[in-house]
């Protein structure tokens, strides 16, 4: 990591502008005669409209492919949101069927992030290991699995243990899809892939709901409650897709048979030395690199500060709207619109963000308007239902919309492939600890208003804003003191 590193260094050293300066264009030459060293000294000349179509060409390949598997994997962690309510005017909900309170409900949330949390970083690495189609594969099968047998346990230990099972499946699954965009595109082009995937997790939310209204209705069938059905419905997806991915996702661009020569030279030379080639080893110099570099705390701190209305949002969005005065299935069906909506704001965010390349500015701007309309959400009469049902579509579709730039912020900073393998999960898995906070936010005791969810939210997004634009200063202040020649942070 070239800038990086020398930021780490001068961090940890001395700000004098001299020092740091030094240290950068030391950095630079070490990994550069690295990359040579690996045969990627090649200057590749880049022709505009070759580069279009082979970009547009990947993207058929990738974003598409990425955006279903997310989607597949958001159901399915999602799905326990929908089955806490699913007929419990019926008395035919999980909690009602399982026998189990409301702080075995939490703990059950609260382990998935914990296996989560845990599992992250190493099975980055196992994806560099196996390759990314290969390991995919395993995790989408296997999340899927425990998601079919969800619907089979009949305790609350049954819950808990499947729910750990779960989490550790699906942990390595989105920064593993950050890191493989990194093998393919530049870093300005990144936001808005990562936007897309992302943004299937609210396309999740929207089904999530429609399928849950829909499988409502199967509430007895053969003896089963729905939201035994909701699981197996929601879990069988994932496995059969697991061997479709096995068999087409892309590796790597020097390894897949669907580019020409020509193009293969041109995929791997445009992102040479701006991003991580998959195959390329870490080192102990990257790592220790990553590790100490203190800026990126300031990444992965802010990143907790997003994490805890994703998590809030994601879990108890059909409990917030059943708190909204929509009642039985109907709480299931008006989870569709905010999650619509925000789709579209969480790609048109991110596609503003990498447009112009201001990610830092689309974050901080998405995390203020969210914050600003959960204070709203928090303030306003109980019985306001329908001022509360806007106020929360907006709130929800912000507080989604400011991750895909951040997440692109940080990678377009990371120049190694040591950076990226342990950057991005753990910026992710630091993130867990604000998915945690976030399973405990909405009280039972204080429906329909819910004002402790909707403040905590709000601080933590404004707090997050304030976080964004400082780090942002930084970068500007660091590329003030560095040569016309060398590489610049970006914002």
């Amino acid at each position: 990591m070239r800038d990086a590193n020398a930021g780490s260094l001068s961090g940890s050293m001395s700000s004098d502008a001299d020092i740091e300066k030094q240290q950068a264009v030391s950095m630079e030459e070490e990994v550069e005669g690295k990359e040579e060293d690996a045969g990627a000294s090649d200057v590749v000349e880049v022709d505009a409209e070759a580069e279009k179509r082979l970009v547009r060409r990947i993207d058929l390949r990738i974003v598409p492919a990425s955006m279903l598997i997310y989607l597949l994997c958001s159901l399915d962690r999602s799905n326990i949101g929908n089955a806490k309510i699913l007929n419990s005017d019926a008395g035919h909900s999980l909690m009602q069927t399982v026998h189990i309170s409301d702080s075995q409900y939490l703990t059950a949330l609260m382990i998935f992030f914990v296996s989560y949390t845990l599992f992250e970083t190493p099975s980055n690495y196992m994806l560099k290991r196996f390759r990314p189609s290969r390991w995919i594969a395993f995790l989408m099968f296997s999340w899927g699995a425990m998601t079919m047998i969800l619907g089979a346990i009949h305790s609350f230990g049954g819950l808990v243990a499947v729910r750990f099972l779960l989490g550790m499946f699906e942990a390595g699954l989105f920064p593993g899809m950050v890191y493989v965009l990194t093998f393919w595109y530049r870093p300005e082009e990144r936001a808005l892939r990562i936007a897309l995937i992302l943004a299937s997790a609210t396309l999740g939310g929207a089904f999530g709901g429609a399928i849950a209204y829909g499988v409502g209705k199967l509430d007895g069938a053969h003896g089963l409650q729905a939201w035994r059905y909701l699981f197996l419905i929601e879990g069988a997806p994932s496995c059969a897709g697991a061997l479709l991915v096995w068999f087409f996702f892309p590796d790597y661009p020097e390894t897949v048979p669907w580019l020409s020569d020509g193009e293969r030279a041109l995929a791997t030379g445009r992102i040479r030395g701006v991003a991580s080639l998959g195959h390329q080893r870490i080192t102990w110099a990257e790592a220790r690199a990553t590790l100490v570099d203190w800026r990126l705390y300031v990444h992965y701190l802010t990143y907790i500060t997003i994490s805890v209305p994703f998590s809030s949002m994601s879990l108890f969005s059909p409990t917030i709207v059943a708190g909204l005065g929509y009642k039985g299935l109907d709480a299931q069906l008006f989870t569709v619109p905010p999650y619509a909506i925000a789709f579209v704001i969480t790609v048109a965010v991110a596609w503003v963000s990498d447009r112009y390349e201001k990610r830092s500015l689309g974050t901080a701007i998405s995390m203020a308007i969210a914050g600003a309309c959960f204070i709203v959400e928090g303030a306003l009469p109980s019985d306001s239902f329908k001022l509360r049902y806007v106020f929360f579509i907006i709130a929800l579709s912000f507080a989604f919309a400011c991750i895909p730039p951040l997440l692109s912020w940080l990678t377009a900073n990371l120049r190694t492939t040591g950076a990226s393998t342990l950057g991005v999960p753990l910026n992710v898995s630091i993130g867990q600890v604000g998915q945690i906070i976030g399973v405990y936010i909405y009280k039972s005791n204080e429906s329909p208003g819910y004002p402790t969810g909707h403040y905590t939210n709000a601080g933590f997004l404004l707090v997050g804003a304030v976080a964004v634009l400082g780090l942002r200063v930084m970068y500007v202040r660091r590329n003030k003191r560095l040569g016309p020649d060398e590489r610049k942070w970006r914002l």
